[in-house]
C-alpha cells in the first residue's frame, strides 16, 4: 500500500522554527517529485514548495521564499521542509504529495493537479 506520512507539526511562537518530514512506505520516493502544500481554514490548498526527484530543482511560493527550505534524503525515503521565521499566517495543515511524472518543479508545476499521492497532513500553528 502506497502511503505518505507527515510529521513534525506543532505549536510555535512567531519567529520560531519547525522541521516537517514526509516519509513514504510501500514505494520509493526517489522517482517522484515531492510537493508541500498547506491549507488554512476557509482557504484553498496552496503550494508551498516542490522538489524534483533528484533534489536538484526546487521552487517556493513567494510567501515562504527565504524562510522555508525543502530537501530530501532518498536513502531514507524522506523529504523535509525546514521552516524558519514562522509567522501567524503560516498556520495551516501541511500536506506532502508525490508527483510520478516529476514535473512539479517546472514552471507553474507545483499545483495539486500534478500530484498522485497525498499524506493526511500535519497541523502547524503559529501563535503569540
Amino acid at each position: 500500500q502506497l502511503q505518505l506520512v507527515e510529521s513534525g507539526g506543532g505549536l510555535v511562537q512567531p519567529g520560531g522554527s519547525l522541521r516537517l518530514s514526509c516519509a513514504a512506505s510501500g514505494f520509493s520516493l526517489e522517482y517522484y517529485a515531492i510537493g508541500w502544500f498547506r491549507q488554512a481554514p476557509g482557504k484553498e490548498r496552496e503550494g508551498v514548495s516542490c522538489i524534483s526527484s533528484s533534489g536538484y530543482n526546487t521552487n517556493y511560493a513567494d510567501s515562504v521564499k527565504g524562510r522555508f527550505t525543502v530537501n530530501r534524503d532518498n536513502a531514507k525515503n524522506t523529504v523535509f521542509l525546514e521552516m524558519k521565521s514562522l509567522k501567524p499566517e503560516d498556520t495551516a495543515v501541511y500536506y506532502c504529495a508525490a508527483d510520478s511524472l516529476d514535473i512539479a518543479t517546472m514552471r507553474n508545476g507545483c499545483v495539486t493537479s500534478n500530484f498522485n499521492y497525498w499524506g493526511q497532513g500535519t497541523q502547524v500553528t503559529v501563535f503569540s
